[in-house]
């Protein structure tokens, strides 16, 4: 999955297939299910001391939210590959940098928003200070982005490849 700037989420068929897949979980029987847990808990009398009912109710809350999130996501989604590797730095591709100062201080990461995360390399977003850094910028070129500490720190793009899960 990449994200370009007017706010369009790529996806590739099996990751929209995934995401709208737990939409339609999420919205049918999930919905039911958190539905009779509050039901079955407000059976239980007073409501202030109930804890199954206000867990019942956080959780009803995470997930109206996460189907909000997907059903926001999938509507601006577009179906298809992630870009080709051009050298210039884009969403969907592998990064490699190295930190400037030390040209043996490297990491590799995912540029890409958080539902596309891996479990097999880090991901970083093209919103994060790093991700808006080196998006955009060609193999070789270096970046600057602003530390949590508001320093700057300048690295060099090494490498962009589109991944492959």
């Amino acid at each position: 999955m990449t994200q370009t700037s007017d706010n369009v989420t790529w996806l590739t068929q099996e990751a929209y297939d995934q995401l709208k897949a737990e939409l339609e979980y999420l919205s049918g029987p999930a919905r039911a299910e958190i539905t009779e847990k509050i039901a079955a808990a407000r059976e239980e009398g007073d409501l202030k001391e109930n804890a199954g009912y206000h867990a019942a109710k956080e959780e009803q809350g995470k997930q109206e939210l996460r189907v909000r999130q997907l059903t926001q996501l999938l509507q601006s989604a577009k179906v298809g590959e992630a870009p080709a590797a051009t050298g210039v730095v884009a969403p969907g591709m592998v990064v490699t940098i190295a930190f400037d100062g030390d040209p043996d201080d490297t990491l590799s990461f995912l540029l890409a928003s958080r539902e596309y995360a891996s479990s097999d390399i880090e991901t970083y977003s093209p919103q994060s200070p790093l991700g808006t850094g080196v998006n955009g910028k060609k193999i070789g070129a270096h970046a600057e982005y602003e530390l949590p500490n508001g320093k700057k720190a300048t690295v060099q793009v090494l490498d962009a490849q589109p991944y492959v899960a």
